[in-house]
């Protein structure tokens, strides 16, 4: 299954990859500056991630902590042949 994601999930993917585990207010507060995001759609962008199976969340008193199930070099690869292929139709 070919793993897409947008230049926003990206940002936030290397937020959880760098941190290994990170909760929304984490992940907000790096992306502060760069994306001026709120909260909110830190967290709809999060789960969004999790339903496509490419972040798993758990439990942590009243926060979700989210760590990556997909590498990012794993992220690079299908996302590199998934171009590749729209461009030259496989060959």
């Amino acid at each position: 299954m070919p793993i897409e994601l947008t230049d926003l999930q990206l940002s936030l993917m290397r937020v959880v990859w760098a941190r290994g585990e990170a909760a929304v207010a984490d992940v907000h507060a790096a992306l502060a500056a760069e994306r001026g995001l709120a909260l909110t759609t830190v967290a709809t962008i999060l789960t969004r991630l999790e339903k496509a199976g490419v972040v798993a969340r758990r439990s942590a008193g009243r926060h979700y902590l989210y760590r990556a199930l997909v590498s990012e070099d794993e992220v690079r690869r299908s996302m590199v042949s998934e171009l590749a292929e729209r461009l030259f139709h496989g060959d």
